[in-house]
C-alpha cells in the first residue's frame, strides 16, 4: 500500500483518453444471476487524504449511472489494516460481499485459491484498453494463465539523494552498486550525524533489488508450483550486498536493523541520511520535510555502470467478486475504474502511478519528478511469487528475519538464506 500524493495538471490529458468498453457476458460466476439493473456495491480503499479520490471515483460513478438507467452503485471506502478481515468475511458470505473491490496486488493469488475473484480472462482479451497494460502489472492480476482483475495502479521505488549534501563533498549519484555502497561510507565518513544510505533490516521491498541485481530469484517456478530460490549463490550475494549496508561506517545495525521503509523515508525527510530507497509515493512526506528543495531522485542503479536495479512492482488491482449477481455490469464498472481516463485523474489527485505505459510516459511529460520511477518501470520489475503462500511467508516475516540474522551475525547469509528457503519452501507445499 501507498501514501497518497497529490498533483494537479493532468486533466487535459485525461480529457483525451478513452473509456473503457463493455465487457462481453462469460458464465463463471457462481451466481445464476446477472441482473442489468440494481445495485451495485463496491469497496476501495480509505487513503490517506482520501477526499481527492472520492471525487475521481464518484465522477466515474455518476457517469456508469447515466450510462446505465435503474442501476445503482454505493461505494464504501474500507480501511486498509482491517481488509483481510472484511475480505475473508465477504468470501464467507455472499449476500454481504461487494460487487466490485480494490485489493492489494501481492493479495491476488490468494484470494483466487479462496474463491473470491471471478475469471475475468476473456473480457480482459476483449477490453481495447488492455492492450497497453505494464507487463509486470498484467502479471499482479494473473495466477496460472488466468486473469482475475484491472490493474488500478502501480508504485516503485527509486534512490532519493541529499543534492546538498552531494555539491558539499563534490559526490555524483552513484551509477552502479558497488558506487551506491561507497558513495553511502564517503557521505558517513565526513558527516557522521548522517546516515550514507539509510537502510532499514526490516524493509523487505528496498532489499529485494539487490537480490534481483544479482540475477537471484525470491522463488523459481510458475503454474502455482514455486520453490525457493533464496539460497542461490546469486541471490546470497545481493543478501550480502545489502546487508553490508548496516554498520557504524554507513547505517548502524542497532538503530537500522529493526527499521522499515516509512522508517527510512522518515529519516531521509527530517534530514538524517545522504541517500534513502522511497517509493515515487514518498515524495509527499519528503516534501513536507526538511529536506524540500535540496533533493532529488535517480533510479536506484543495478551491478553494471548505467544499468537500472529491478524495482518490486507494488500498487492495487480493482476485481469482481465470484459472487455478484451483476456479472456484466460489475466487470464493465470495473474497466471503468481502471480505466486509462481514470487513472489520469488519479494521478493528477493523488499521485497514483498508471499501469499503461502510454498514460505513465504522458504524465511523466506532466509532472519531472516521475521521471526516475517510469525509467525504472520501464527497465524492468519484478514481482512476488504468484502463489497464495506469499501472503504466509509475508506475515511471518521470512525475509525481515533472515536480514536480521546477518545484520546481527547469529548466522551467516549462505546459513540464513538457507533456513529462509526451507520456510518458504514448506508454505509453498502447504500452499498445494
Amino acid at each position: 500500500m501507498k501514501l497518497s500524493v497529490r498533483f494537479a495538471g493532468v486533466t487535459a490529458v485525461a480529457a483525451l483518453l478513452a473509456t473503457a468498453c463493455a465487457p462481453q457476458t462469460s458464465g463463471n460466476s457462481s451466481s445464476d444471476k446477472d441482473e442489468k439493473t440494481g445495485a451495485l456495491r463496491v469497496w476501495l480503499f480509505q487513503e490517506v487524504g482520501n477526499t481527492p479520490k472520492e471525487k475521481v471515483v464518484d465522477s466515474v460513478v455518476a457517469d456508469f449511472e447515466k450510462a446505465h438507467k435503474g442501476t445503482k452503485v454505493n461505494v464504501e471506502y474500507i480501511p486498509i489494516e482491517t481488509r483481510a478481515q472484511r475480505v475473508k468475511a465477504a468470501f464467507n458470505d455472499p449476500a454481504s460481499a461487494p460487487d466490485v473491490m480494490e485489493y492489494g496486488n501481492t493479495d491476488t493469488a490468494g484470494y483466487v485459491k479462496d474463491g473470491g475473484l471471478l475469471d475475468v480472462t476473456e473480457d480482459f482479451g476483449d477490453w481495447s484498453e488492455a492492450k497497453d497494460t505494464d507487463p509486470t502489472a498484467k502479471q499482479s492480476v494473473t495466477v496460472n494463465g488466468k486473469m482475475y482483475g484491472a490493474p488500478f495502479y502501480v508504485g516503485v521505488r527509486a534512490l532519493y539523494y541529499r543534492t546538498d549534501v552531494f555539491e558539499e563533498l563534490g559526490l555524483k549519484p552513484p551509477k552502479t552498486m558497488d558506487e551506491l555502497a561507497s558513495t553511502a561510507r564517503a557521505i558517513r565518513a565526513a558527516k557522521p550525524d548522517l546516515y550514507g544510505l539509510v537502510v532499514g533490516g526490516a524493509y523487505t521491498y528496498g532489499a529485494m533489488p539487490f537480490v534481483w541485481a544479482n540475477d537471484g530469484e525470491l522463488a523459481n517456478g510458475k503454474g502455482g508450483s514455486y520453490a525457493s530460490g533464496l539460497d542461490s549463490p546469486e541471490a546470497q550475494k545481493g543478501i550480502k550486498a545489502y546487508t553490508s549496508l548496516f554498520g557504524d561506517d554507513n547505517c548502524p545495525a542497532a538503530k537500522c536493523a529493526g527499521m522499515g521503509g516509512n522508517d527510512t523515508i522518515s529519516a531521509f525527510a527530517a534530514g538524517k541520511a545522504g541517500m534513502a530507497i522511497g517509493g515515487d509515493f514518498s515524495h509527499t512526506a519528503v516534501e513536507a520535510g526538511k529536506v524540500k528543495g535540496k533533493y532529488a531522485v535517480v533510479p536506484l542503479p543495478g551491478v553494471k555502470s548505467g544499468s537500472i536495479a529491478p524495482a518490486f512492482a507494488g500498487g492495487n488491482n480493482i476485481g469482481v467478486l465470484k459472487s455478484t449477481t451483476h456479472r456484466t455490469l460489475a466487470v464493465e464498472l470495473m474497466e471503468q475504474l481502471a480505466s486509462k481516463k481514470t487513472q489520469t485523474e488519479l494521478f493528477g489527485a493523488m499521485g497514483f502511478l498508471p499501469t499503461f505505459t502510454d498514460v505513465r510516459q504522458q504524465v511523466a511529460t506532466e509532472e519531472p519528478f516521475v521521471k526516475p520511477f517510469v525509467q525504472t518501470l520501464s527497465a524492468g520489475t519484478k514481482f512476488v511469487p504468484a502463489s497464495p503462500a506469499w501472503a504466509q511467508i509475508d506475515s511471518s516475516l521470512v525475509l525481515p528475519t533472515m536480514f536480521q540474522e546477518v545484520i546481527a551475525g547469529k548466522k551467516d547469509v549462505p546459513a540464513a538464506s538457507g533456513d529462509a528457503a526451507k520456510k518458504m519452501n514448506t508454505a509453498f507445499v502447504s500452499a498445494g
